[in-house]
């Protein structure tokens, strides 16, 4: 059975490993220094840090169960806009991320619907999102899903740019 709950604070250690975890997964062969990929991690997704952004009210955490396993999240930054995206009543889709052991089930596509639905009943009427420019999975997903190339911006890790490609999408 496949649910999708709200995030809440006791889901903190829940969401820091899944995010450490996925974050190795589907960027970690990207890092090139593995000490940067390390203090990354570390700073990134601590349990302390990810329970402060779960208490802050500009994000919204969803997590992602199979068969009541936690096996993915979102984390939907609300009222974040960038300046090539045209709205100024968008959120940014900072992570979607889901176990690489999950992904065959094709889980992606549906938690991106919820997502992009609990969106709209918030009255965003975009989403965005980045991605790195060598991630050709993610980059053909968000294409797929009808998210448009709109610019560029550097993801930092450690101090050291990552070029990301900036899409967004009308919801």
């Amino acid at each position: 059975m496949i649910e999708i709950k709200k995030a809440k604070e006791s889901d903190a250690e829940i969401l820091a490993l899944l995010g450490r975890v996925t974050y190795v997964e589907s960027h970690g062969n990207f890092i090139e220094d593995k000490t940067d990929l390390l203090k990354y991690l570390t700073k990134s997704f601590s349990v302390v840090k990810t329970r402060e952004d779960i208490k802050n009210n500009n994000n919204l955490f969803l997590i992602l169960y199979v068969d009541e396993l936690p096996v993915g999240y979102v984390k939907l930054v609300l009222k974040a806009t960038h300046e090539n995206v045209e709205s100024k009543n968008s959120c940014r889709l900072e992570r979607i991320y889901i176990l690489a052991d999950f992904l065959q089930m094709k889980l992606g596509k549906h938690f991106l619907d919820f997502t992009e639905q609990k969106a709209k009943k918030l009255q965003f009427d975009t989403m965005w999102l980045s991605v790195y420019v060598k991630n050709n999975r993610a980059i053909r997903f968000y294409e797929k899903n009808e998210f448009k190339n709109v610019g560029e911006l550097s993801f930092l890790v450690n101090g050291k740019g990552y070029d990301n490609i900036v899409f967004s999408k009308k919801i």
